[in-house]
């Protein structure tokens, strides 16, 4: 039988998978007037209880209850999938092993996937085997993108004005290392000034960063460049950046923000760019291959 046209995909209930922040809230809006029944799968401890309004279906779920997310899906009919929003995965390291276990309450479906399926515990294999065990049970998690491409950086300045030659020299060296850190699927982000790299961002997240770069750099004018794995799959864990991120930023006494075009989401945008520019943070959008 072969694979339904387009137009029938689009016409059946769209899955949410969501966890914290803004994302999950632009993608329902956008989902449900695009005119998609929206079926979202909460995740527990994560996920915005407002994402109800929006929802046909709503199920609070497990982060490590997988079993339990595909039946919801396929109950509703799903043949899609998006899957945004964070999950603090720092917090699944705390304590003992037996105690996330009785924390998390893992199912079978997650027990199988991370001990048989996974190469490693990068968010790239974990969330490749969690869309992999998704299309076999006929669930296609398509581009986290497709709902909100207007969110997506654009290449250049986006601020109103133009930030000091002494940043896109930093941005220019701190670029191919913050590309090989992606790569490694270590992290997104690195925090430099006068060529030298202050912090690389690991499992604790951007926010983290930025606050431990604080105290690393207290006199400031440093840059942050945060950018996509060279092959990113944007189905998921897509580079993103919102109001929060220029408050802290601006807390940290930074002197700049490069993103990669194209491939870096800004939540609020416009609000974003506002803050940028009342706290005199620029930003800048730089192409695939790092160019000005």
């Amino acid at each position: 039988m072969p694979p339904p046209a387009h137009s029938e995909l689009d016409s059946a209930p769209l899955g949410l998978i969501a966890g914290e922040g803004e994302l999950p809230r632009l993608i329902a809006r956008n989902a449900v007037a695009a005119g998609r029944t929206l079926v979202t799968v909460a995740l527990r401890g994560c996920a915005d209880p407002a994402l109800r309004e929006q929802s046909s279906v709503f199920r609070w779920h497990g982060i490590v209850r997988l079993g339990g997310w595909i039946r919801t899906l396929r109950r509703a009919g799903c043949r899609e999938v998006v899957m945004v929003g964070r999950v603090r995965k720092s917090t699944m390291f705390a304590g003992p092993r037996w105690l996330q276990y009785l924390q998390y309450l893992p199912d079978w479906t997650s027990i199988r996937l991370w001990y048989f399926r996974v190469r490693d515990r990068r968010n790239h294999s974990l969330l490749g085997a969690v869309a992999d065990e998704l299309a076999r049970n006929g669930i296609e998690m398509i581009d986290s993108t497709r709902y909100c491409p207007e969110a997506l950086a654009t290449e250049g300045t986006l601020t109103a004005f133009e930030p000091p030659r002494s940043v896109r020299d930093d941005a220019d060296f701190a670029w191919p290392i913050a590309r090989q850190i992606a790569d490694l699927d270590v992290g997104q982000a690195v925090a430099v000034k006068e060529r030298e790299i202050i912090a690389v961002e690991a499992i604790e997240g951007t926010d983290k960063l930025i606050r431990r770069t604080a105290e690393l750099c207290p006199q400031g004018g440093w840059t942050l460049v945060k950018l996509a794995k060279p092959n990113q799959d944007m189905r998921f864990d897509v580079p993103t950046i919102g109001p929060n991120t220029i408050e802290n930023l601006k807390a940290a006494r930074a002197a700049a923000l490069v993103v990669e075009a194209g491939r870096t989401l800004i939540l609020e945008k416009e609000r974003t760019i506002e803050l940028a520019n009342r706290h005199r943070i620029a930003i800048l959008g730089r192409a695939n291959g790092g160019g000005r």
